[in-house]
């Protein structure tokens, strides 16, 4: 709060009477708020769409961030489907055949290290880029997941631009 000129404060009239939390920040005068940019919707979607024509497959089980992130490479020009857990991705992956899937690490009954080692099993007729989309990022993360077969790996929560750079190497765009 210091950064910002702001205070918090906590105030409770007693055990198991509630508890009432203030949270002041400073106002913005009028000349600094209408100075400011109007914000764009859909934060993560570039300002200038590009065109990349990538097949994409999103697996990821948090279906908010899996379909905005859908949303945002079609903006871009990439054709995806989106899966919600392992079984499925695997599934998508064989009627969709996509060049590139970005791959939950932490998938519930299957992990992304599992739906990697299978996807690559069944890459025929071409083989696709995989890309683990993950909250670990530790060196030792980094390297298991190149050891499970896969191509780059990203930290969450995703850079839109490092993700968007990132497919266009894969896809050769």
């Amino acid at each position: 709060m210091t950064l910002h000129d702001g205070t918090i404060s906590a105030h409770s009239p007693g055990r198991g009477r509630g508890s009432t939390f203030t949270v002041r920040l400073p106002a913005l005068e009028a000349e600094a708020l209408a100075a400011l940019p109007t914000p764009q919707p859909g934060a993560l979607v570039p300002r200038e769409p590009t065109s990349m024509s990538a097949r994409v497959l999103i697996v990821d089980d948090n279906r908010d961030a899996a379909d905005v992130l859908s949303e945002s490479l079609e903006f871009l020009g990439c054709t995806t489907r989106v899966a919600y857990d392992g079984p499925t991705g695997l599934e998508a992956a064989k009627a969709f055949q996509p060049e590139i899937a970005l791959l939950d690490i932490g998938l519930p009954v299957m992990d992304g290290y599992e739906l990697a080692r299978l996807l690559r099993q069944q890459e025929e007729p071409r083989p696709m880029k995989l890309v683990a989309v993950t909250g670990y990022g530790q060196e030792s993360d980094r390297q298991r997941s190149k050891a499970a077969g896969f191509d780059a790996h990203l930290v969450k929560p995703l850079h839109f631009e490092t993700l968007e750079t990132l497919l266009k190497e894969l896809s050769g765009a």
